[in-house]
């Protein structure tokens, strides 16, 4: 009894760097961010209590909604476009193939890879008078399908979208990978034994067995999607007409370019609720359709 409660304190204060870091840098900003949002500051006068004037007005602002309707876009790409390309790339990749380190290396260099560089890079990709998909269409003979890809308001979120899906599938990639080592290689040749197809043993055993680690990708998927900003700020800026305007980019042109905290601090509240909602919905869809 006496060792196990000394090791319990020894556990505590190991964690205790660790959550005070948390509490620091996670949770005090956050409440911070409820107070700021009753009141309304520009950072440099004296604060005043409006109550919830900030909400109010938040809701009453198109450009906020326009914000909000660009965001779900990029959770809907994240979803449907990150996560079920790094698990059909993973269950390729999980076999014993030559220069599979390799191909996991090249996967996940996106991920490492600096948000500015990689949002300069695909913006010259991008460029509407030498960029390489308008060179590549011109070189074909389809030079007429050729855009302003992200200075025209009907193609801008789809080229940003494109480029979010391909920065972060080699994060999910890795984590399905590292997933599919710990499924039991007895239970796959028993499968196999009992005649069954590499498509049934794939969706009827490897993807149930892994599907808890798929609602996590999912729910990390969600949170940083709507923390996107650095990836648009650099390629569009939000525009062109605010076709690409985010959340995250709203919160930011209010707070820091109109100097407005108290307004900038509700964005942020109705973010961070907006986030819970959606993974919560979103966690019990996923964990319902495997009762």
């Amino acid at each position: 009894m006496h060792a196990t409660r000394n090791k319990r304190i020894a556990i505590t204060f190991g964690l205790l760097p660790a959550i005070l870091i948390y509490l620091v840098f996670a949770i005090l900003p956050i409440l911070q961010s409820f107070y700021y949002s009753l009141m309304e500051w520009d950072g440099f006068s004296e604060m005043q209590f409006v109550g919830f004037a900030n909400f109010s007005e938040l809701f009453q602002d198109p450009l906020f909604w326009n914000s909000m309707k660009n965001n779900i876009y990029v959770v809907l790409a994240s979803v449907f476009g990150q996560v079920p390309i790094a698990l059909f790339i993973a269950l390729l990749l999980n076999r014993k193939l030559k220069g599979l380190k390799i191909f996991r290396t090249i996967g996940f260099l996106p991920v490492v890879l600096s948000t500015v560089v990689i949002s300069l890079t695909w913006s010259l990709i991008y460029n509407s008078e030498n960029g390489l998909i308008n060179e590549l269409l011109r070189t074909v003979g389809l030079g007429a399908i050729a855009q302003n890809w992200l200075g025209d308001s009907s193609w801008a979120m789809i080229s940003v979208l494109v480029t979010v899906i391909w920065q972060f599938v080699g994060l999910y990639l890795i984590i399905f990978l590292a997933a599919l080592q710990n499924v039991p290689e007895e239970v796959l040749e028993a499968a196999k034994i009992d005649g069954a197809s590499e498509w049934t043993t794939t969706w009827k055993i490897t993807v149930p067995m892994i599907w808890d680690t798929v609602i996590v990708a999912v729910i990390l998927c969600i949170s940083g999607s709507l923390k996107t900003f650095d990836l648009i700020y650099v390629m569009t800026h939000g525009g062109p007409a605010h076709s690409t305007d985010v959340m995250a980019l709203y919160m930011f042109n209010e707070t820091f370019s109109q100097l407005q905290y108290g307004y900038g601090s509700a964005v942020s509240v109705v973010i961070f609720f907006f986030s819970l909602i959606l993974i919560y919905v979103v966690t019990k869809l996923l964990g319902r359709k495997m009762l």
